[in-house]
C-alpha cells in the first residue's frame, strides 16, 4: 500500500526556489532519497517498496525530471503484522509460553508463517490464537483483565497506525482447513464462553486488519 509524505510538495517548493531546472531535478531526487531513508529509520515505512519516477517503475530517483513525481509504494505488512504479534505476545498469559507462541496470521484463507512481504497490499489480515482456551484469555479468565488481549491490542495499533490501517476486534468462527487445531468443538453444553451459531463450535477472538484505501 502506498504511504505518502504529505509535506513533500510544500518543502520542495522551498528547497528548489531559485534553482535552475537541472539543479531542481537533482534537489528533488536527493530530497526524496533522504526522506525515504528517514521514514524507514523511524519505523514508519518498510524497507520493502516499489519506486515510480515520472511513472516508470524501478527507475532511480536521479531519473526525475520536473514537473514529474517520485512515488514510493511501501510493503508495510511486515511492520504492521509484527507490531500486532509483539503486542499480543506482550499481553499474553505467561505460565508456560505456549499461549504466546500460538498466534497465527491468516491472509486469503491461509496461514502466513513468516514472510509477510508476500501478502497482497489490499489483503485483509486476521490474527488469532489456535489454543482452545483463547476465549478465556479475552474474557478475563486466565489472569489478565477482560478485553486486554485482542481488544486492547487493537486499540494500541489503531493509535499507532492511524490513517493507514483499520483494526477491529471481534469473535470469529474459523472454518476447518485453516489450522489443524481449529475449529475446536466445545464438549460441554452449558458453557458461557463465546461459541458460533454452529452448536458447540468455538469462535475465536481475533484482530481484523485492513489497509485504508
Amino acid at each position: 500500500m502506498a504511504t505518502g509524505f504529505e509535506f513533500f510538495e510544500r518543502d520542495l517548493r522551498v528547497a528548489t526556489a531559485g534553482l535552475e531546472p537541472d539543479e531542481i531535478n537533482k534537489a528533488v531526487a536527493a530530497f526524496a532519497k533522504q526522506e525515504v531513508r528517514r521514514a524507514i529509520a523511524q519505523g514508519i515505512a518498510s524497507p520493502q517498496y516499489d519506486r515510480y519516477v515520472n511513472g516508470a517503475r524501478g527507475a532511480p530517483e536521479e531519473a526525475y525530471r520536473a514537473p514529474g513525481a517520485i512515488v514510493y509504494e511501501f510493503i508495510n505488512w511486515p511492520i504492521v503484522v509484527n507490531a500486532a504479534l509483539d503486542e499480543l505476545q506482550k499481553r499474553s498469559p505467561r505460565k508456560s509460553g505456549r499461549f504466546a507462541s500460538s498466534f497465527i496470521v491468516i491472509a486469503g484463507g491461509r496461514v502466513v508463517v513468516t514472510d509477510f512481504t508476500k501478502i497482497r497490499s489490499d489483503a485483509e489480515i486476521i490474527i488469532t490464537n489456535f489454543q482452545p482456551y483463547v476465549r478465556k484469555a479475552e474474557v478475563g479468565r486466565l489472569g489478565i483483565p477482560e478485553l486486554r488481549l485482542f481488544k486492547g491490542t487493537s486499540r494500541v495499533l489503531a493509535s499507532r497506525f492511524a490513517g493507514a490501517f483499520t483494526f477491529e476486534s471481534k469473535f470469529l468462527a474459523v472454518p476447518g482447513g485453516i489450522h489443524p487445531s481449529m475449529p475446536y468443538r466445545l464438549k460441554g453444553r452449558g458453557s458461557k464462553d463465546r461459541i458460533s451459531r454452529k452448536s458447540g463450535v468455538l469462535s475465536y477472538p481475533s484482530i481484523i486488519i485492513n489497509p485504508v484505501q
